[in-house]
């Protein structure tokens, strides 16, 4: 049977759970994000205290027959649980998906909560610092460097004067490290129509790209969508 634990031992880890959860919170405060300081350090307080519940609120019944009771299952439906609250922070713009990081922010959040709510103390603060370096200089260090290596796609649409090469204007993108996906040419209302699908290194900078296609002889219009 486990140990009856005593109300300061038990204001302690809620405590801390509470202080913890709401550390993450404040971080994701100052970024803005839909799940702040108030959502995870309630998220963190309500696993710490369901942990509590599961661990010790059963230890005076007496089962008979050979039951025996299991302190992890009610625990054990926090960490499927908080699924449902992660997935109301994850929104989808276009193509684009936001919330992901707060939503693994609110799972971490409620397993701090639950750690704290066993006792171990250092390793839920431990934890929790290790999420803050993750969200933080992690972050920065990822936009520095990380995202230099990566590339971003870009829809450019060119006009040109009818009769014009447009072979030229692909040259000027290949010369400008882009990477052709897909190239449509076509004469429409007295105009040639440069359509092309590139690929380019995260730093390139649209607006000497599309600067540099208006300099070409021949060239009346440049366009990018992004």
């Amino acid at each position: 049977m486990l140990p009856h634990l005593g109300w300061a031992e038990a204001l302690a880890r809620l405590a801390l759970a509470a202080g913890l959860g709401g550390a993450i919170g404040i971080e994701r405060e100052l970024r803005d994000r839909y799940a702040g300081l108030r959502t995870h350090l309630l998220v963190s307080l309500g696993s710490a205290l369901f942990t509590i519940v599961s661990a010790y609120a059963w230890t005076g019944f007496k089962f008979g027959n050979g039951v025996s009771y299991d302190p992890t299952r009610i625990a054990a439906q926090v960490v499927t649980g908080i699924g449902f609250l992660g997935a109301g922070a994850i929104m989808r713009q276009g193509i684009s998906v936001h919330g992901l990081t707060t939503a693994a922010t609110l799972w971490m959040s409620a397993a701090v909560g639950m750690t704290a709510a066993t006792g171990f103390y250092s390793v839920a603060a431990l934890a929790t610092g290790v999420t803050l370096i993750v969200l933080w200089p992690l972050r920065i260090f990822e936009r520095r460097y990380i995202d230099r290596l990566r590339t971003s796609s870009a829809h450019i649409v060119v006009d040109l004067k009818l009769g014009s090469d447009a072979a030229t204007v692909l040259r000027y993108l290949e010369s400008s490290r882009a990477v052709l996906i897909g190239v449509q040419v076509s004469d429409e209302e007295g105009r040639r129509k440069v359509v092309t699908d590139v690929e380019l290194e995260r730093d390139a900078r649209m607006v000497e790209l599309i600067n540099g296609l208006l300099a070409i002889e021949g060239v009346t219009g440049a366009q990018w969508v992004h």
